[in-house]
């Protein structure tokens, strides 16, 4: 029966680990400011914009929209089709000051934060994640959709205005 029990608790142990290391999205090692001019050269190579999600590991709301994002194929589409999608540390181990004072501090709104820049790497937007949430436990579907949506490089072309 120990052995069992022992068992048990080592894959339940492993399983947890395993996912934790899985949900891993930011990297307080990285260089913030090297990735970001990497994922603006994708983006205006690719035509899109960049959306920087502010936040860490430790933020339960950034995880979750991560997954949330992923799990809903409309929402998951638009991120593919329009941004280069790079999660910006904030954590006790790197806040990437400089970084994000050069894009106003959004971290006052809490996190995540959200941050588009278009394809020459300029700020367009800010987003407080808040405004995004349904509830106490997850995103709604209709405003994450409409938040990238009104943020993408096609919904900015003044040709789709008639100009």
């Amino acid at each position: 029966m120990k052995k069992i029990i022992v068992i048990a608790f080592c894959l339940i142990a492993y399983t947890s680990y395993a996912q934790n290391k899985e949900s891993k999205l930011y990297s307080p090692q990285a260089n913030a400011e090297k990735d970001i001019a990497a994922a603006i050269k994708k983006a205006k190579s690719e035509k899109k914009y960049v959306l920087l999600q502010g936040g860490g590991n430790w933020c339960k709301w950034c995880i979750e929209f991560a997954r949330f994002c992923k799990a809903d194929t409309k929402i998951d589409s638009v991120i593919n089709a329009s941004f280069v999608w790079y999660h910006l540390n904030y954590s006790k181990e790197n806040e990437n000051k400089e970084i994000f004072a050069m894009y106003g501090y959004p971290q006052r709104f809490g996190f995540p934060t959200f941050i588009i820049l278009n394809e020459k790497g300029k700020r367009i937007h800010t987003q407080n994640s808040e405004y995004l949430e349904d509830g106490k436990k997850s995103y709604d579907n209709r405003k994450v959709q409409a938040f990238l949506e009104m943020w993408s490089p096609r919904a900015l072309n003044m040709k789709m205005y008639g100009y």
